[in-house]
């Protein structure tokens, strides 16, 4: 990743962390950063790899309350638009494919406000 493309995604940290705010147990940045091996995959398809599985099911975990599932779900719409090239349905299907649940799809469309 050159230079530019660490200071983007330093600052989609950053935001996601504003966005996901104190109540969470989760942080925008721990999301993005137990996700990121999931990236190569988002973008050409393939084998889901074991370290993107690991991060989904964290995130499955960590997302026990409403509160946490809202900014969950926050932080991956963030996510999603800060880059390009991801295919949404791959993005949708990953918790499918890692064998667990979560009671919203993984989209931009989706309103996080009634995530319950």
């Amino acid at each position: 990743m050159g230079g530019s493309g660490v200071v983007k995604v330093a600052c989609v940290l950053v935001i996601c962390m504003v966005v996901a705010g104190v109540e969470a147990s989760i942080s925008c940045g721990q999301l993005a950063s137990g996700l990121s091996p999931c990236l190569a995959y988002l973008k050409k398809g393939g084998a889901v790899p074991p370290g993107c599985c690991s991060g989904i099911k964290a995130l499955s975990s960590a997302s026990k309350t409403t509160a946490d599932r809202q900014a969950a779900c926050t932080c991956l719409k963030t996510l999603s638009k800060s880059y390009s090239g991801l295919n949404l349905g791959l993005a949708s299907g990953l918790p499918g494919k890692c064998g667990v649940t979560i009671p919203y799809k993984i989209s931009p469309s989706t309103d996080c406000s009634k995530v319950t």
